[in-house]
């Protein structure tokens, strides 16, 4: 079903300032940090199964629940971004640290097969009674992801082997034979896992796993309350049962019949991303379908104007259609992360647009704005207000979004192109050169931008051979009025453009350039008056970039800013800000309450007073001295 390929990002070299300074910054600073983390946090010590095992580090709570039950996920997640970096330059000093966890995995190993560091170091006993919130099989996604990206970085097969020793292991253990559990996991990842383990050695047995974990999700009776009644206890005293019956896991029926995002938001893009896979590897057109409603749904009900998903910290995910707080946004950095995935997958199904537009959006404001400049500090929950309190953090109890968006910023450059049968696809600008791979023809592709500072495009093809292809470029829908020339001739945009993306067919030539001219306006966006949070107010937006108020580039209080409608909204450049970025500029008015002499109340309204607002960019904020932000601004 799949009508395109992505690009692997090892055939993408980046040479745009702005991914190229994120992707540096990841390489030398976010992973070299973030091992020592997993050292100093105590999650490299659970490798050596101490006995005694020693004190929690993170204490458990009421449920009787502690993250130590996930480290396995943030190990394996370590070492698939840093097998990524790896693959853009090797580093000995990393090679030699993911080898020595590889040899004590291989170590702890049972003999069976089974490998899980919290059961092994805590309880063994009690393996496989907990899938609803021990999550084995999700750490096993996750180790599995990391042994895959450092067999692809070095060729060395070692986790590779232990991880196939316990695929063997849960095959027996999970399925509808005889005697088998037919159990699937609480947390979903391991499906995506195993479609990506079936892509490289093309073994069906792995994708056969994976649709067997999707398929059985939801069948009636419920393993997860069949498994609570077998360790003695009661289903309903579950902690999330509150929120819908197994609605937190969106197993609350069968994927096919779902029509509405529920629950725990990441876990919810992570299976939406493995339906998709599979749709595409099994031509299954009721998965297709159901990937198609759900993404309706999510997008036109429940997603933040940033790319953010799940408004509620109470379970990590959704509530009800149009609730998107800004204060008390949740908006975890791993679900758009997970987004971004999906909408990857979607886009490589039927090249539409609308999926390119969402991915763009998630990726340069709900994701990047989870990592700090300095690529050492983060962001759990992505809030759209704040009073200053909300800071970045260098470790959580949770640590969870520190690999994803290293991994995510790792692996960037297989986002931005696709090739399919005589097309080739680019979703994405930013400056790169790619070598790409159409049909078993080579196609060089060059792209000059300053994206997403300007939308002035520059994209020089050199194939090999002759021969017709269809270039596909996206034209985002914030791009109204987009321009293109072929060789220094017109191209007609609106005719030649469907589904977001325009066309042009030719028998390609080295020399032929295409320039493509985005425009970006400064535009205001308003919410679906549904959204009560933001009625009467209004965000600005600049191509890709949502963009919000900051305490530390206005003179007045942020909450007292209101920006009229009539108000004109300017870019401009600053050089002396982080390296160079656009920001926005309007005159405002102020409400302050300077004149209003301590009263309380008054008979007539405030003066108001003119000042001139300052926006930067979403994803930059809280890189300075704390203070207010806001992304909606009141408006009059």
């Amino acid at each position: 079903m799949r009508k395109f390929a992505p690009v692997d990002f090892t055939k993408v070299s980046l040479t745009g300032a702005f991914w190229r300074e994120r992707l540096e910054t990841v390489l030398t600073r976010t992973i070299p940090s973030q091992y020592e983390k997993l050292e100093s946090e105590g999650l490299l010590e659970s490798l050596a199964l101490l006995d005694p095992p020693p004190a929690l580090r993170i204490p458990r709570n009421a449920q009787g629940f502690t993250t130590q039950f996930f480290w396995d996920s943030d190990i394996g997640k370590w070492i698939e971004a840093a097998g990524y970096a790896l693959r853009h330059r090797r580093d000995a000093t990393i090679e030699a640290q993911i080898d020595d966890i590889v040899d004590k995995l291989e170590a702890a190993q049972m003999k069976d097969g089974y490998l899980n560091l919290w059961y092994q170091g805590h309880e063994i006993e009690n393996r496989w009674t907990n899938l609803r919130d021990r999550h084995e099989l999700y750490n096993c996604g996750h180790l599995l992801e990391g042994a895959i990206a450092y067999f692809q970085a070095t060729g060395r097969r070692k986790m590779l082997d232990v991880m196939e020793r316990y695929l063997d292991h849960i095959r027996t253990t999970f399925g509808t034979g005889e005697g088998q559990k037919r159990g699937y996991p609480g947390h979903q990842e391991i499906e995506i896992a195993l479609v990506k383990l079936y892509r490289l050695t093309g073994d069906k047995k792995q994708l056969d796993l994976a649709a067997y974990f999707i398929n059985e999700r939801g069948r009636e009776p419920h393993y997860f309350d069949i498994e609570a009644v077998a360790r003695g206890d009661d289903p309903k005293n579950y902690h999330f049962y509150r929120f819908g019956n197994h609605q937190y896991s969106q197993s609350h029926k069968p994927v096919r019949e779902q029509d509405k995002v529920v629950g725990h938001a990441v876990r919810a893009m992570y299976m939406y991303t493995a339906m998709a896979d599979l749709a595409a590897e099994l031509g299954d057109a009721e998965l297709k379908r159901a990937c198609e409603v759900l993404w309706n749904d999510v997008t036109s009900t429940r997603m933040y104007v940033t790319g953010g998903f799940g408004p509620s910290a109470s379970n990590e995910g959704f509530t009800t259609d149009y609730d998107l707080p800004n204060d008390t946004a949740y908006a975890e950095t791993c679900a758009s992360v997970a987004m971004i995935f999906w909408a990857q997958r979607m886009l490589n199904l039927d090249l539409d647009g609308k999926y390119a537009d969402i991915m763009e959006l998630a990726l340069f404001n709900g994701a990047l704005s989870g990592l700090s400049r300095d690529g050492e500090h983060y962001f759990y929950e992505n809030k759209l207000e704040s009073d200053g309190s909300h800071r970045r953090w260098p470790w959580h109890p949770c640590p969870c979004c520190t690999m994803n968006v290293s991994r995510l910023v790792a692996s960037i450059g297989g986002y931005f192109y696709s090739v399919g049968e005589n097309v080739v696809a680019v979703h994405l600008y930013g400056g790169n050169r790619a070598d790409l791979d159409m049909d078993g023809r080579k196609v060089r592709v060059e792209e000059t931008s300053n994206y997403p500072w300007s939308g002035r495009i520059r994209i020089a093809l050199d194939p090999e051979g002759s021969g017709a292809f269809d270039l596909k470029l996206h034209i985002p829908g914030w791009a109204e009025g987009a321009t293109a020339t072929i060789n220094g001739e017109k191209i007609d945009v609106a005719a030649n453009t469907r589904s977001g993306y325009l066309t042009i067919s030719r028998d390609w030539r080295a020399s032929d350039v295409v320039e493509l001219d985005l425009p970006m306006h400064p535009h205001r966006v308003f919410a679906n008056p549904k959204v009560r949070m933001d009625q009467d107010r209004v965000t600005l937006k600049r191509g890709p970039l949502v963009y919000c108020l900051e305490q530390v580039d206005n003179p007045i209080a942020v909450p007292d800013l209101v920006l009229p409608r009539s108000a004109g909204i300017a870019a401009r450049e600053r050089a002396d800000l982080f390296d160079g970025i656009t920001v926005l500029e309007a005159e405002g008015v102020t409400v302050a309450a300077d004149d209003w002499n301590g009263d309380l109340y008054r008979a007539t309204p405030p003066t108001p007073q003119p000042v001139t607002l300052t926006a930067v960019p979403y994803y930059i904020w809280a890189n300075r001295e704390p203070g207010p932000m806001a992304v909606w601004i009141r408006e009059n």
